[in-house]
């Protein structure tokens, strides 16, 4: 099948429901079809899917973003290339029953979101709320200006109780060390429950996440009053998309898996002995990779020493050359 036909296809085939899905795809040009957020979101990716199908044939690919990757309109959550100007019908054939609507653009699923704010004697107060109301603002919602609690669990209690959002965030005046902190004791004072505490991320790791009687928490590290990206922005990404958010979710895969006590196995590939040349050429590499690993390209003394020469006298050429006339 020739490629802008066969790109077409397997482009269908990923995206049958391009409105329901949030995605547009492009006219098939050259073998190749991109496919574009509609609307700013979160990529929601099959993972094994797209890589079974990577792995049918050489010539029939996909490339897309990582899982989660916050997108905004108009944005590339994935291409489809066509590698040869055709492909057999069978190996395409294959592919799309693979592709299997495997990838979609979660949109914006909350209408409402408010930030409180504690306050600590000296600390650094509201400081940094417009970076969080950027990030909100890049889903197409509106933060308004936070509301302000003194740093204890009752008067933050009173905060969390007095209005309600579908996603209320807490940013705190001291780092929350632990579940009993004063922002995870608030929330069940509040009649609300933390469901995790910490993430294994660098900078954000002391976010914690729960939900209110009136919607969801979200405990926001210290990082999060800076515009650099952090592990909130993943976290808040998903909440604001309607994506799950567990302790156990990485790159679209689940762990663990219910009754499994197991890591998940990998998937399986296609396996083959190298050929002599290939082998050849991978000892090769291996070789020039270790070299350069170890640093042993030769400084000029150093040569010089091996040679017999004047290694480690710090001596330059002309210095040497006047020491042998005995100038």
């Amino acid at each position: 099948m020739h490629e802008d036909a066969a790109a077409k296809a397997l482009a269908a085939a990923f995206v049958p429901d391009p409105e329901g899905q949030g995605l547009v795809l492009t006219a098939p040009f050259t073998g190749r079809v991109n496919l574009l957020a509609r609307g700013p979101g979160v990529a929601v990716l099959d993972v094994a899917a797209i890589e079974a199908v990577n792995r049918i044939h050489p010539m029939i690919t996909i490339a897309t973003v990582p899982a989660f990757q916050q997108m905004q309109d108009g944005g590339m959550v994935a291409t489809i290339k066509i590698i040869s100007y055709a492909v057999p019908q069978a190996a395409l054939k294959a592919a799309c029953e693979a592709a299997q609507a495997a990838l979609r653009l979660a949109r914006p699923a909350l209408n409402s979101v408010r930030l409180i704010v504690t306050d600590i004697d000296g600390g650094p107060g509201d400081k940094g709320w417009k970076s969080i109301a950027d990030r909100v603002a890049a889903f197409g919602l509106s933060l308004d200006a936070p509301s302000r609690a003194a740093h204890t669990t009752s008067a933050l209690a009173r905060a969390l109780s007095e209005e309600t959002a579908e996603l209320t965030l807490i940013l705190t005046g001291s780092a929350t060390s632990d579940i009993h902190d004063v922002a995870p004791s608030a929330v069940v004072a509040a009649g609300g429950r933390v469901e995790r505490f910490g993430m294994p991320v660098d900078p954000g790791n002391l976010l914690f996440i729960g939900q209110l009687p009136g919607g969801m928490v979200i405990g926001l590290p210290g990082c999060a009053r800076a515009p650099a990206l952090n592990g909130a922005d993943w976290v808040l990404a998903r909440v604001l998309c309607g994506v799950e958010v567990t302790g156990y979710r990485s790159h679209g895969r689940r762990w663990p898996p219910q009754g499994n006590s197991k890591p998940p196995a990998a998937a399986p590939g296609p396996s083959r002995r190298l050929t002599r040349a290939e082998d050849d050429l991978f000892s090769k590499l291996l070789k020039i990779l270790v070299l350069n690993e170890q640093g042993t390209c030769l400084t000029r003394h150093q040569r010089e020493h091996e040679q017999g020469g004047n290694y480690g006298t710090g001596l330059n050429d002309r210095e040497r050359e006047g020491r042998v006339r005995g100038d």
